[in-house]
């Protein structure tokens, strides 16, 4: 499995299947979720109002999978990643989770290449080192990494960017 990391938008990413850091209630918001909604268009929002009545809302650490609608990918594969509110052995995990249930997710759905945001990092305010860590050590770790081609960091700016850089440069070394 390749990885690797590049600041852009991740609604412009070709690739089986992006992955939205979406809010638990599946309908749009700002940051990543909101651009992916808007660019997607209403293909995006149909499936997850079908989802969330067949479900109900999506639980942080979950995911779920639907059409790409009008974006590059063939999928969005929307997660509800932890708000920070201190440290907690529980928002880690529940970070873990995010991208082991997406990765899951994207076996299921014969997804070779994916593309993951820097989830819960905007709004809801996980450390972005912290974040990193999780994101990559939770990736590498992966019992069936394998049946994945590649996955792409997709970093909306410098920061993250740098952070994900020096990391997987250090893993690579």
């Amino acid at each position: 499995m390749i990885i690797e990391v590049i600041k852009a938008d991740i609604t412009t990413i070709k690739a089986d299947a992006i992955v939205n850091a979406a809010n638990s209630s599946l309908l749009g918001g700002g940051g990543v979720d909101g651009a992916i909604h808007r660019k997607g268009g209403k293909a995006i929002l149909q499936a997850c109002v079908a989802i969330r009545n067949k479900q109900g809302k999506c639980k942080t650490g979950n995911a779920v999978i639907t059409t790409a609608g009008n974006l590059p990918a063939k999928y969005v594969i929307h997660t509800v990643g932890p708000v920070w509110n201190g440290e907690s052995k529980k928002n880690n995990a529940l970070l873990a989770d995010c991208y082991r249930n997406s990765l899951t997710l994207a076996i299921e759905n014969d997804v070779k290449v994916i593309a993951f945001p820097n989830i819960s990092t905007g709004i809801y305010h996980f450390p972005k080192d912290k974040a990193a860590d999780i994101a990559i050590t939770t990736i590498n770790n992966f019992a069936e990494k394998e049946k994945i081609e590649k996955v792409i960091f997709v970093c909306f700016d410098d920061e993250n960017y740098l952070l994900y850089e020096e990391k997987l440069n250090r893993i690579n070394q």
